[in-house]
């Protein structure tokens, strides 16, 4: 109970710290371990501030790969998980404009190299879009939660959106997807306090190579995609009935 409490209380101050210290990195004159280091420390304060387990399988992953990661969304603490668990990869997020407009961690967003998505404007949306194929070119690893949004009907994944499947297709490097469980119930949606006594679970599946899709087939790479990630996401889910 404490843990979880403590939780709460400490992870707005610790997020505010951390905003802070990456707003102080000049990009253009650090190497890729210094701008990379207080996003992938905000990550490890906040899984450590959960008291969350984690198991991870993560497959064929070079721990220092190039990637474009897909997966499944079910909660904010999805994002300190995957920092830790890909803390070589250089990952950077594919989130909503709404997030960036927050004060100070919004900055810290946009200045450590996440990438905005307007979603209520196409145009917009697909100048974002060639920005990020633009950013992975550079060395990040994109990382897409083609649902959308968190999910709260943790029964099943949610239907894809296309902008993420162009995205993948058009940077060409190969894509991971993944799967997690345990993350929406330990801080669903809305949750003011969290549960940690829930087991948190990922899984890599088999890196997909781009070249196999062309934009032209980003419906049936949406539809490929999401069949292996729904059958993995119930086989991850079984593991705790």
């Amino acid at each position: 109970m404490f843990r979880r409490l403590f939780f709460i209380l400490f992870l707005i101050p610790v997020t505010i710290y951390y905003s802070i210290r990456m707003l102080l990195v000049d990009p253009a004159n650090c190497t890729p371990e210094e701008y990379d280091r207080w996003g992938l420390r905000w990550g490890a304060a906040a899984v450590w501030l959960s008291g969350i387990r984690i198991e991870a399988d993560m497959g064929d992953i070079d721990p220092k790969g190039h990637y474009v990661f897909i997966g499944n969304h079910q909660s904010n603490l999805d994002i300190p998980v995957l920092f830790t668990l890909l803390k070589g990869n250089r990952i950077r997020f594919v989130a909503k404009k709404s997030l960036f407009d927050i004060p100070i961690y919004g900055k810290a967003l946009a200045h450590s190299g996440h990438i905005s998505i307007d979603r209520d404007n196409r145009r917009a949306a697909m100048e974002s879009l060639n920005a990020a194929v633009a950013t992975a070119q550079a060395g990040i690893s994109p990382l897409v939660f083609p649902e959308g949004t968190r999910n709260t009907q943790l029964d099943d994944l949610m239907d894809f959106k296309i902008g993420g499947m162009i995205l993948a297709l058009k940077c060409g490097l190969p894509v991971v997807p993944f799967v997690m469980t345990g993350t929406g119930k330990v801080m669903p949606k809305g949750a003011k306090v969290i549960d940690n006594r829930h087991v948190v679970r990922f899984k890599a599946l088999p890196v997909i190579d781009p070249a196999k899709y062309s934009i032209k087939d980003r419906e049936a790479f949406k539809d490929d995609l999401r069949a292996m990630m729904s059958s993995a996401y119930r086989e991850l889910l079984a593991r705790d009935s």
